[in-house]
């Protein structure tokens, strides 16, 4: 088994960049999701609910700033953070560091809403939520519930195959491939059975180990069609039938990491426990 893909994503529910090789900090990969969007009482305005935000390219800027741009807005390059501490509703992380006001001003025109762009200063404030398996001591950035998702091509395989065999006995086109990136994946590897990520509770990356926290829960934010940023029932209606227990649906793994170090694409993936 080895790494095929290695992704970061800078802003929180924007599009993802691939890159070939990245660093393993204690919160997640070097550059992924330090930004985040919130609303006016501090919550995130996620994917799910503004699927927009997937046509948002970001990119991180030498000395700190983000470089902006979607179809039908001008480029933004916002400079380091350094506005004031804000509260934001992130479990686990009370405040964030307010961004340039013209990234407000982007965000509220291109949602339609009232927005704000916030900074994670200091990714060891926000621990991992116990309840997604965190343990004492580990933490995260914006990301949902753990520094790195770790998804497998074969099990996506599999995935196309159940939807296509679906369409087809409902009289459908079968459709094409789904792209991995609607799975939001830190990482990607092949040469595994379909699902055997499933039973794993150790991996190694490299020369980095991993503890995996727990399974992932897959949310509307699948059925997002990451090109034309159009929802659809696929493939929650497939893993629905396939891949649901205790009233969720499932797809991939939540690694946290146990030291630090870089991985690369190519590298070995290797269970350990």
């Amino acid at each position: 088994m080895q790494l095929c893909d290695l992704r970061i994503y800078p802003l929180k529910s924007a599009a993802g960049i691939s890159r070939e090789s990245g660093f393993v900090e204690r919160w997640g990969l070097a550059g992924d999701r330090r930004w985040a969007v919130i609303g006016e009482d501090g919550d995130n305005l996620w994917l799910g609910e503004f699927p927009r935000m997937i046509t948002v390219a970001a990119r991180n800027l030498d000395g700190g700033g983000l470089a902006l741009s979607a179809p039908g807005m001008p480029d933004l390059t916002v400079p380091p953070a350094a506005g004031p501490s804000v509260p934001v509703g992130f479990t686990g992380l009370d405040r964030a560091v307010a961004a340039d006001p013209r990234a407000d001003e982007w965000f509220t025109r291109l949602l339609g809403r009232t927005a704000r762009l916030v900074w994670l200063d200091d990714p060891r404030r926000r621990s991992i939520d116990p309840a997604h398996g965190g343990l004492p001591g580990e933490v995260v950035s914006f990301a949902w519930d753990a520094p790195l998702l770790l998804a497998s091509l074969a099990s996506l395989r599999l995935l196309d195959e159940w939807i296509a065999k679906e369409a087809a006995e409902r009289g459908e086109e079968p459709p094409g491939p789904l792209a991995m990136a609607r799975f939001r994946p830190s990482a990607v590897f092949d040469g595994a059975e379909p699902y055997a990520e499933d039973g794993w509770r150790e991996v190694r990356i490299g020369e980095v180990e991993f503890r995996v926290s727990e399974l992932c829960d897959r949310c509307a934010v699948t059925t997002i069609d990451p090109a034309s940023a159009v929802k659809g029932k696929e493939p929650l209606r497939t893993l629905a039938r396939h891949r649901k227990w205790d009233g969720k649906t499932w797809f991939g793994i939540r690694i946290v990491p146990r030291d630090t170090g870089t991985i690369r694409v190519g590298d070995p993936v290797v269970p350990l426990a």
